[in-house]
């Protein structure tokens, strides 16, 4: 089974724990970046605003097909307890029989998203493997 971990990261919180997290798993990785990276005004304010009604904003296409992989491990953020805008641009875009992991990361190691994205994982025909909160 080959595995893709995609990640989304704005101050390197996130990235850093993906890139941890990859070299134990014998897996591909890509970063999913912003067409127009927010300041942070921007980001924790209509970020925020956002992802509380999981808006999506342009991200950069990946230089990967993720026809090529059987299993996706999602790595993001946590803003005002969701995926922010530029993680729910991949979301939908999720690719229909894929397995997918989702891993959160936060201060406080709590978001309150899991029904959302259960339900949104799901209605793209993937199978969810685990959703998990991490703490950084």
């Amino acid at each position: 089974m080959k595995t893709l971990i995609v990640y989304y990261s704005y101050s390197g919180n996130t990235r850093k724990i993906a890139e941890e997290f990859a070299k134990k798993e014998p897996a591909d990785i890509a970063e999913i970046k912003d067409v127009k990276r927010p300041g942070r005004l921007r980001a924790y304010t209509a970020g925020c605003f956002a992802a509380l009604r999981g808006k999506a904003w342009p991200i950069r296409p990946l230089d990967v097909d993720f026809s090529e992989y059987d299993r996706l491990i999602m790595f993001s953020p946590v803003w005002a307890g969701n995926p922010p805008p530029a993680f729910n641009a991949i979301l939908d875009r999720l690719p229909d029989g894929k397995t997918a992991a989702v891993r959160m990361v936060s201060a406080s190691g709590k978001s309150g998203c899991r029904e959302r994205l259960e339900e949104l994982i799901k209605s793209k025909g993937c199978t969810l493997e685990s959703l998990e909160d991490i703490k950084a």
